[in-house]
């Protein structure tokens, strides 16, 4: 985050979505862990699944904008990933 807050105020400003969204669908996925029904554990892990898939769309724009460069695919390929873990937590869940 340090790094794009040095690369002008679209990536700084871009940098700070990122971590809001990214922290957002963590904090989310693990208030799911608490939900007080079954309906409300689905509810927290939709938001947390929205997160994470702006954040991937963060990292995409990041990445085609050449504010971050290849050695960061991976993280973009883990935020992939996750997204299809989750969305697959929550088909299960859902049926």
């Amino acid at each position: 985050m340090q790094y794009l807050h040095t690369r002008g105020p679209i990536a700084f400003s871009l940098s700070d979505q990122l971590l809001k969204a990214g922290t957002s669908a963590g904090a989310n996925y693990e208030e799911s862990d608490d939900g007080s029904s079954d309906r409300d554990t689905l509810a927290n892990q939709k938001i947390a699944l929205r997160e994470a898939k702006e954040t991937r769309f963060r990292l995409r724009v990041l990445r085609e904008c050449d504010l971050l460069g290849a050695e960061r695919d991976p993280v973009i390929h883990e935020s992939v990933e996750l997204i299809r873990i989750m969305a697959t937590v929550i088909r299960n869940r859902s049926r």
